[in-house]
């Protein structure tokens, strides 16, 4: 009985004491709707017995309750706020002060370190501007031979499937985009559709997972309880040793591969100078200059960037030129085959632009002149956004529309939810691809609504690379097979990039 008072009285003082020093951080955010609170716990134990498989109707069910803005409180000081208002997110998107991603980001530090994905303030601006121009549109044109190469080979591993019966594409989809960023951003071939075997494959699957049970169990959010408590850590750490040893490899055999280069262009060159525009120009007609080669030349202050520096680089564009466009690639082919009449509309499409030789390269051009193609991608990330969930790190009060956000908390946008929300998107459950074209753009009422490449000064900086990539996988598939509507259909369940938990099902079928 002692014991119990004791308790009893060690969480009203450790209350008391949590109010009185943070009163005006209290008063702030008692003007937000949010559920009822625990003494000392806040809502933390609304989490209790949650699985990441859970997450997307737990939230679904807070909006319903709470309205397009809410707060959580986890722990006695630590406080959350959960948006889905456009208005809102226009607001927080188009700062350029508060830039900082939130403290849930920092599970991906281990393996991502603080690349352009996680780093802020002048690392951020420095690193954005090093690798900015890999991605202009003179490049971009010439990886178009990277993804017609590789999207040749995802068909020829399909044929062995286009027996009209279900099967699970999420693999060979996974593997083709784990190829083309390999190649394209890092200047090497790993043939991994070829040789399936992939450890680095395994190991970003079982890192996603791990980590997507550390934010909703949130004691494992303690560092201090994860790396001493939790029986996953062990994983978690060899995961992170595979990752780092395959972009370490990649690394150095670039190095060698670009030292050999400029070995050769240095004796062709001779002594030879050119001038400022010339030497652009020259830059953007040369074989495409991967971002690892960037990274290898760039300097900031006179000095190059240490291997710790490129590694984190590298894998951040491993991670999100591979995994994110992974979930965006299968279900635009899931919801394909499960719309017959727009499956018809992009075949007729593919056929007047492309022409009848389904075997020809897709060139930069072509891509660019699939509009309908353009809009189903468009209505698959407004229904399936690869990232499902945003968040910002709230360094010092906010005003947004009149609300005033207390410093020091997580502000989070659920990019998932707004896709679905009747009240933005009429009949959001349909799929809909013309809700995107041009006559119908005035029915998306605030443009914050759609953002599945984020927006404003840390918005995505390979959506091009991004949506050229997708269009050319489409394209090289739908030429080939029809898709099937034949399998179960997906459980989504949002870890770190949006999935399905039962893979995605389709069948094909042959072409004539």
């Amino acid at each position: 009985m002692f014991f119990l008072i004791y308790i009893a009285a060690f969480v009203a003082l450790s209350t008391v004491y949590f109010r009185l020093r943070h009163w005006r951080r209290y008063e702030l955010v008692r003007k937000f709707p949010g559920p009822p609170t625990v003494p000392l716990f806040g809502n933390a134990l609304m989490y209790f017995n949650k699985k990441p498989e859970d997450v997307l109707n737990f939230v679904q069910s807070m909006i319903n309750v709470y309205g397009k803005l809410f707060r959580v409180w986890i722990g006695p000081y630590q406080v959350a706020f959960f948006s889905t208002d456009p208005k809102d997110l226009e607001v927080m998107l188009s700062s350029t002060k508060h830039i900082t991603k939130n403290n849930l980001y920092n599970f991906l530090k281990p393996w991502l370190g603080t690349g352009l994905l996680i780093s802020t303030g002048q690392k951020w601006h420095t690193r954005r501007k090093i690798i900015t121009p890999t991605f202009h549109f003179k490049i971009l044109e010439q990886f178009t031979e990277v993804f017609n190469r590789q999207g040749s080979t995802l068909v020829r591993l399909l044929q062995k499937h286009s027996t009209g019966e279900s099967f699970n594409i999420y693999p060979f989809i996974n593997l083709y985009a784990l190829d083309v960023i390999s190649e394209s951003a890092m200047g090497i071939e790993l043939n991994s559709q070829t040789d399936s075997g992939s450890e680095y494959v395994r190991a970003v699957s079982e890192i996603s997972q791990i980590m997507s049970t550390r934010f909703i169990k949130v004691w494992q959010r303690i560092d201090f309880l994860f790396n001493n408590f939790v029986s996953t850590k062990k994983d978690h750490d060899r995961c992170i040793r595979v990752m780092h040893n395959f972009t370490e490899n990649i690394i150095r055999q670039r190095r060698e591969k670009l030292i050999e280069m400029l070995s050769k262009d240095e004796r062709d060159a001779g002594v030879a100078t050119k001038g400022e525009d010339e030497e652009e120009s020259e830059f953007y007609e040369k074989k495409r200059l991967a971002l690892l080669d960037v990274l290898l030349q760039a300097t900031v202050d006179g000095k190059p960037l240490s291997n710790e520096d490129i590694r984190e680089e590298v894998d951040t564009f491993m991670f999100e030129g591979h995994d994110t466009t992974t979930a965006a690639m299968t279900f635009a082919l899931y919801a394909i085959s499960r719309h017959p009449d727009v499956q018809k509309r992009l075949q007729q499409e593919l056929q007047e632009v492309l022409g009848a030789d389904r075997n020809a390269p897709v060139t930069y051009r072509h891509l660019q002149n699939l509009k309908y193609m353009e809009l189903v991608i468009k209505e698959t990330l407004r229904l399936y956004p690869p990232v499902p969930i945003y968040g910002r790190r709230i360094e010092e009060d906010m005003e947004i529309n009149g609300k005033i956000i207390p410093a020091y908390c997580n502000y989070t946008m659920g990019i998932y939810f707004m896709g679905r929300d009747p009240n933005l998107y009429p009949e959001p459950e349909q799929f809909k691809p013309e809700r995107f074209s041009l006559e119908n753009t005035t029915e998306i009422t605030n443009p914050f609504a759609y953002v599945p490449f984020s927006a404003g000064p840390r918005n995505c900086i390979g959506q091009k690379f991004a949506m050229l990539e997708i269009k050319s996988m489409l394209s090289k598939v739908l030429s080939h097979f029809e898709l099937l509507p034949c399998g179960p259909e997906p459980r989504i369940i949002a870890e770190i990039v949006l999935r399905s938990q039962n893979g995605v099902h389709l069948g094909l079928k042959c072409r004539n």
